[in-house]
């Protein structure tokens, strides 16, 4: 791995250490954690992007009525079969 050097106001470092210790982790597993989603975004964006347009074109769906079932229409035959 390589290091990091950066400058940060001391109180806020004091905070950041409190609060890491609350979340049982160090700050440097923090910043290394956000740096990586950081460096993934453009990724993680194309992939939502590429998700939503495939469900936008999906024809799959409850149809121009709306749902026409029911949780009990589902289950009726198990219902009935159990009681």
């Amino acid at each position: 791995m390589t290091s990091l050097t950066i400058n940060v106001d001391p109180k806020v470092l004091k905070r950041a250490r409190i609060k890491a210790i609350e979340n049982d982790e160090s700050v440097n597993q923090y910043l290394a954690r956000k740096l990586e989603e950081y460096a993934n975004t453009d990724t993680q964006e194309s992939h939502w992007k590429e998700f939503l347009d495939l469900a936008r074109a999906s024809t799959a769906g409850s149809g121009p009525e709306g749902r026409t079932w029911t949780r009990e229409d589902l289950y009726r035959e198990r219902l009935e079969r159990f009681s």
